[in-house]
């Protein structure tokens, strides 16, 4: 027999919630979860947002609200049953590998990247980055990798509501310069980030198309300036941009 307990409702109507959003597929509003589930606006409304805060939803600018990126994060620490961690950690391994620098893989949450999969092990000085970690607002080149995948109209309005931070000598804080950037990243398929965020640290980002605009993701490789010689940047680049071909096409 089970121990004697007192069923919470409040996470009853919370499952419920999640479990609504996950079976539709789409974002939903507040009045659309309160009337599909019959529950009073204001639950709703505090749970929604209450989940919001933890990053387990996520607010379209719409204010529809979705699954957001934590689910990822769980879904890795429950034994790495997303498919996108699947598909994607075998090219992580191979990136770590046979470039010897870490390999990481992350998704976006407003100005954010969270990262849910990382391999580095193998060989000489490692960067480490626990999983659930969360990059400053449009710092490195994952981020510049999943803004790319964006409409020009959400890179303005993410760039409108954001300062950009020096966090070096070579951090981009001009607007105009890191719209130009993000542009770039578009048309090359890569991004860079060359002691933007990190002084001595160099990264390669490329995006990972999941999920049309719902899902923006990207693997970056990241190591020490002087683990990376200028004449190994182009075969880098190749490398790297054969695997977001590869990984793109298997998500179509």
């Amino acid at each position: 027999m089970p121990p004697a307990f007192k069923r919470v409702p409040a996470i009853d109507k919370c499952f419920a919630i999640l479990e609504l959003l996950a079976k539709t597929k789409k974002p939903l509003g507040i009045s659309d979860i309160s009337g599909r589930l019959g529950l009073n606006k204001s639950t709703v409304f505090n749970m929604v947002y209450t989940l919001m805060d933890l990053n387990v939803l996520e607010n379209q600018s719409d204010s529809k609200f979705r699954l957001g990126t934590r689910f990822y994060i769980l879904g890795n620490m429950a034994g790495k049953r997303s498919d996108l961690i699947q598909i994607a950690h075998s090219y992580l391994e191979n990136i770590n590998e046979q470039t010897k620098l870490s390999a990481f893989l992350g998704l976006r949450s407003g100005r954010h990247a969270i990262l849910i999969d990382k391999v580095d092990s193998a060989h000489g000085i490692k960067v480490s980055s626990e999983i659930g970690m969360q990059m400053p607002v449009l710092a490195g080149a994952g981020i510049k990798a999943m803004l790319a995948q964006l409409s020009d109209e959400d890179i303005d309005e993410i760039l409108a509501r954001s300062e950009l931070k020096k966090y070096t000598s070579h951090s981009i804080i001009d607007k105009a310069l890191y719209r130009e950037e993000i542009l770039t990243v578009r048309k090359q398929g890569i991004a860079y980030d060359r002691e933007e965020y990190i002084e001595g640290m160099v990264a390669f980002a490329i995006p990972i198309k999941v999920n049309g605009k719902d899902l923006q993701a990207a693997i970056w490789a990241v190591g020490l300036t002087h683990h990376v010689p200028e004449a190994s940047i182009p075969d880098l680049t190749e490398f790297l941009k054969g695997i977001s071909e590869e990984i793109n096409y298997r998500f179509q």
